[in-house]
């Protein structure tokens, strides 16, 4: 018995020995011949993945750069309507509001008023500032004759061969440049057609911003599929209030530089110290390169006049006054309007100076503030919290959205009847005052659309 026992625990122990190869290969190989993908490694799939899709963004990104190329007058004339109609929106929605004036006649006389009291300060200073610019340009010539006189006969005692060389490698640059500088203008509006048909397209935009802007809105947002429809909405908002505290606070800055630079050459006896605050006005709405150029004016211009102590102390008024406007009022009155790192700037600018000349210049900032808002409230950052229960914000008051959409069907189901010869409903500016009656949906859109809670 003994020796049956120690038999058959030597005959389980071969049938184990002889089983374990024979699943290894029977598992093993197999696996690894008909699955090619298992044999690639994590990384290269997550990189593959990755990069078939930037390829996509890529190519999306080249189409509508393409696009945007093509149809640039009416692109530039739309842009140019948004920005103005953020700075009138409030003026008409007061007028709407407070002295009961109807859509139409509060959009024309926002328009309007903007175009008298523009009219009426290049009348008080028109004279002054066409003579003026003549002599700026003269003076800014006579300034850097000074200065290349300085350089020669004074203490750095440069040939003045090479002050001629170097001059002149300054002039062949600017010319081979010219093209790029000005390159979105002269595309443009490198003819008077081009000039009137942007202008046209953009008071014509404006009017219709002005007057039924969330309306056209939420056309838009009615297109995207109905799960998406409220946060494509959200978004948009916040894009907007973005968009209107980037250009009241461009502008108040640029009054501010203009005010304080032209304050300093007055006080100092520099003459045409309205113009040069026009200048520096004009230029301020080119970030980074714009103060620099405005203030290289003003200080050759008191070179030439006064003299260098002058000129030192322009400098310092120059320098102090946009140290104040880059370190105390933009991050007090912008404050998480843009929260764009400084590079992103400067980077958005070259790339729009380089796309589209002196526009890309001017329209690079606000488009890369707006697409930041948007995507971080896609990503879950919302930068204006507060715009989520407040019932007077741009767009509508919060869970108005659905009410909105299906007045707008009614609308146009209204217009195709009464196209059909059945009785219209009262126009909309005269149902500002309808009441909200329960499930009345055009009621409710009508009187949010006015900022009041439906």
């Amino acid at each position: 018995m003994p020796d049956s026992r120690w038999l058959s625990r030597l005959a389980s122990r071969d049938r184990t020995d002889t089983a374990l190869p024979a699943h290894r290969v029977t598992t093993a190989a197999p696996s690894t011949r008909t699955d090619p993908a298992g044999a690639v490694p994590w990384a290269v799939r997550a990189t593959a993945a990755w990069s078939w899709r930037l390829l996509v963004i890529a190519a999306a990104i080249l189409a509508i750069g393409y696009l945007v190329i093509t149809f640039q007058t009416i692109v530039v004339a739309m842009l140019a309507s948004i920005l103005v109609a953020v700075l009138l929106e409030p003026v008409a929605t007061w007028l709407r509001r407070t002295l009961h004036f109807p859509r139409t006649l509060a959009a024309l006389t926002a328009i309007l008023g903007t175009l008298a009291v523009v009219t009426l300060l290049l009348v008080l200073a028109g004279n002054s500032i066409v003579s003026g610019f003549g002599a700026l340009a003269d003076s800014a010539k006579a300034g850097l004759g000074q200065l290349q006189t300085w350089l020669s006969d004074g203490p750095l005692a440069i040939d003045e061969a090479q002050i001629d060389e170097w001059i002149g490698q300054i002039g062949e640059q600017v010319r081979a440049n010219s093209d790029v500088l000005v390159s979105g203008v002269a595309n443009v509006t490198g003819s008077l057609t081009s000039v009137l048909t942007g202008a046209v397209i953009a008071v014509f935009a404006l009017f219709f911003f002005l007057k039924e802007g969330r309306g056209i809105w939420q056309w838009f947002v009615r297109l995207a599929p109905r799960g998406a429809r409220v946060r494509i909405n959200e978004a948009g908002i916040r894009g907007w209030v973005t968009l209107g505290g980037y250009a009241r606070t461009q502008i108040l800055v640029a009054f501010v530089d203009a005010v304080g630079i032209s304050l300093g050459a007055f006080i100092l006896g520099v003459p045409l110290a309205l113009p040069i605050g026009v200048l520096v006005f004009l230029f301020s709405f080119i970030p980074i390169v714009g103060a620099f150029i405005s203030g290289a004016v003003a200080v050759l211009v008191a070179l030439v006049d006064q003299g260098p102590v002058t000129a030192l102390i322009m400098l310092a008024i120059v320098l102090a006054v946009q140290q104040l406007e880059g370190n105390v009022l933009q991050p007090w009155l912008q404050g998480n309007a843009l929260a764009l790192h400084p590079i992103a700037i400067l980077l958005a600018v070259t790339a729009g100076t380089g796309l589209a000349g002196v526009l890309g210049a001017l329209f690079a900032v606000p488009l890369v503030a707006v697409v930041n808002t948007v995507m971080l409230y896609f990503t879950g950052h919302d930068k204006y919290p507060h715009l989520a229960t407040d019932i007077h914000r741009p767009g509508g008051p919060p869970g108005a959205l659905e009410a909105a959409i299906a007045a707008s069907w009614e609308r146009e189901v209204e217009d195709d009847g009464a196209e059909a010869g059945e009785p219209a409903r009262p126009n909309r500016e005269d149902d500002d005052a309808e009441p909200a009656a329960a499930g009345d949906h055009l009621a409710t859109a009508r009187r949010a659309e006015d900022g009041e809670q439906p």
